[in-house]
């Protein structure tokens, strides 16, 4: 499978399980069988961003497209999920677009808002952000490995307690992960133990058997599209929110 497959597989779980998780009832058959798809999605995402970290020309204008992307999608996941914005009381409310600012402290929006949940954008960056400065450790200590080992260990709980004060999706577990596809690259089988090993729960341990979609990468770049990719994300969490929102 090519990136350009695997990334649709990508979308499509994702999609499933958002669809899933915004419009099918909690407690129904079909609501378990789309989360269980759903999680094949996220570690998908995880490769893919570690195989673009090696194959980029660029990393700084692959973290640079993940921050802007981040910053886009917030709203729209805000809205899918919550069905709110900027709700000086926590609790869900029906957002009226057109009062949103008039009607709330510049102060509650950004206070509220960032310390609330933000998506999976914020991850990933923080997640290629992460591997990145661990690249350069092992480049500068490459005789050193003690050195590698203990600076990596402290960047990598750093951006594990900056996912939890942010609350990003998936927060530590999700750039651990990340980190573990880093160290692990080419070991299908230590993968899926990394992903046994960080699922928190019955259901997130099926996310081990994307390594199946995984194990027929055969490198190769496939058709294009990298924006296409990238726009999905908030676009259909924007779509699901005007589904609710008509219905």
């Amino acid at each position: 499978m090519s990136t350009f497959a695997l990334k649709l597989v990508a979308i499509i779980t994702m999609l499933i399980d958002h669809v899933t998780a915004v419009l099918v009832p909690v407690d129904t058959w079909l609501y378990i069988a789309g989360r269980l798809i759903g999680r094949l999605a996220l570690p998908i995402f995880v490769f893919l961003l570690v195989e673009g970290f090696y194959n980029t020309r660029s990393v700084k204008k692959y973290l640079t497209r993940l921050g802007i992307f981040a910053l886009i999608s917030e709203l729209p996941f805000d809205l899918a999920f919550y069905n709110s914005f900027f709700s000086k009381s926590g609790g869900d409310i029906k957002a009226d677009l057109p009062r949103i600012f008039s009607d709330a402290k510049i102060f509650d929006i950004v206070l509220e808002r960032f310390m609330r949940h933000q998506n999976i954008f914020f991850t990933l960056f923080l997640g290629l952000m992460t591997i990145w400065l661990m690249s350069m450790v092992e480049k500068r200590f490459k005789n050193n490995m003690l050195y590698v080992n203990i600076i990596n260990a402290i960047i990598t709980i750093a951006s594990c307690l900056i996912a939890v004060i942010l609350r990003t999706d998936y927060n530590f577990r999700g750039v651990l992960l990340i980190v573990a596809f880093y160290l692990f690259r080419g070991s299908k089988a230590l993968l899926v133990l990394s992903l046994l090993i960080i699922s928190f729960d019955i259901v997130q341990a099926f996310s081990a058997l994307a390594v199946l979609p995984i194990a027929f990468y055969n490198g190769k770049k496939g058709t294009g599209m990298k924006y296409f990719f990238y726009a999905f994300y908030p676009v259909h969490l924007l779509l699901l929110y005007v589904i609710v929102l008509i219905t």
